[in-house]
């Protein structure tokens, strides 16, 4: 199968958002999604944008997406995280994620960060077995922490 890997352009958000949603779903978290196109237009392609996003091309459709920006560790200094990596599903075990993650660890090593994180859900076997054969050392010994926007005021509330 052929695709291409490139940096998306504002253009390209819609399709990146229908590609959320798809995650989502998979997920099994549908009705979690409150990202907009638009916000997406704005903080990936405004004054200082929040994040840079990788997109594939299959006939000039967008069938994957990776989209990650700067964090940094108090243990290591400046990293990237990869906030999703994201393939159609009719476009599994074509390679395509091998070329996403690849682009994303080109990037890393270019601007040369300490790490590359993200976060992989306990259930998702095919996704935790591709990225240790990638390397990566999945932490099972950590659990992620949210606090989500009515966390957020019902803290403040109790301060």
């Amino acid at each position: 199968m052929k695709y291409s890997i490139r940096l998306s352009t504002k253009n390209d958000m819609k399709s990146v958002h229908n590609l959320i949603i798809e995650l989502a779903v998979f997920e099994k978290e549908p009705d979690a999604i409150e990202v907009t196109v638009k916000n997406l237009m704005e903080d990936g392609f405004g004054k200082e944008p929040k994040f840079i996003c990788f997109v594939a091309e299959n006939d000039e459709e967008i069938v994957g997406a990776a989209l990650i920006y700067k964090r940094y560790s108090t243990w290591k200094g400046e990293v990237l995280h990869l906030e999703d990596l994201i393939v159609k599903e009719q476009m599994r075990g074509s390679g395509l994620g091998t070329a996403l993650l690849d682009e994303v660890v080109k990037y890393a090593n270019q601007i040369g960060v300490k790490r590359v994180s993200w976060e992989v859900l306990d259930w998702n076997e095919p996704a935790i077995v591709f990225y240790e054969k990638k390397g990566a050392d999945v932490k099972r010994d950590w659990d992620v922490v949210h606090l989500n926007e009515n966390g957020i005021k019902n803290y403040l509330n109790n301060i």
